[in-house]
């Protein structure tokens, strides 16, 4: 268990993370990361995206010996930066399993419709190309306003501010969909073959997150 100074909390924490969902740190999202940081539970170098920068403010934030930051977890993945996500819309099959696993919403698309992704929006977290059955989709190099790479965090407080709005936003359109399918099924407007094909989806989402151990944003 790792010291934490009792003034710090896990809202402050999160302030300093890049807010990209990406996962990568082993956890389910940048406020799940900063919860086992504000607990103790986890280092302060997990986080791909957020670089040394992020280290070192999580360190000075933290009281940890800053003149030995340690460099990013040999257990963590790569993070390509100023990348985003492209469809390959002839292969892709319309399935939707890539929608709810973006963070920022920058898919657009539909059950059996091609999808394509909204590059404004998109932060290049992958997660969406986790999701793919079909594997049709890839990252191709491209800065925009959500995956710009700021020097400094002071820099990339506005864009982290807007990322975090984004997934707030879609974490709670989600969670609305979920109710309104557990009402329907209650109701008996649902068939229970169509509960059960969305509960296989996210088991399967979540299962394939844990291997992993919008528009107008500022530039």
């Amino acid at each position: 268990m790792l010291a934490v100074p009792h003034s710090v909390g896990i809202d402050s924490i999160d302030a300093l993370l890049p807010q990209t969902q990406c996962q990568r740190c082993g956890y389910a999202d940048c406020r799940d990361y900063a919860a086992s940081l504000h607990a103790g539970e986890a280092e302060i170098n997990r986080c791909p995206p957020g670089g040394e920068a992020t280290r070192v403010a999580l360190g000075e934030l933290l009281q940890r010996d800053v003149s030995a930051i340690p460099a990013l977890a040999d257990d963590v993945d790569a993070y390509a930066a100023e990348h985003v996500a492209l469809i390959d819309e002839t292969a892709c099959i319309g399935c939707a399993k890539c929608l709810p696993v973006c963070p920022t919403d920058a898919i657009v698309g539909a059950a059996k419709r091609i999808h394509t992704v909204i590059a404004e929006a998109c932060t290049g977290c992958e997660l969406c190309i986790i999701a793919c059955p079909v594997d049709c989709i890839s990252l191709r190099a491209l800065q925009t306003p959500a995956n710009w790479n700021y020097a400094t965090l002071a820099a990339r407080t506005g864009q982290s501010m807007q990322l975090r709005d984004a997934y707030t936003a879609h974490k709670s359109r989600y969670a609305l969909r979920a109710e309104e399918a557990l009402s329907a099924m209650i109701s008996g407007t649902a068939s229970t073959e169509s509960v059960t094909d969305k509960k296989a989806l996210l088991a399967e989402i979540l299962a394939k997150a844990k291997t992993r151990t919008t528009k107008d944003l500022p530039r």
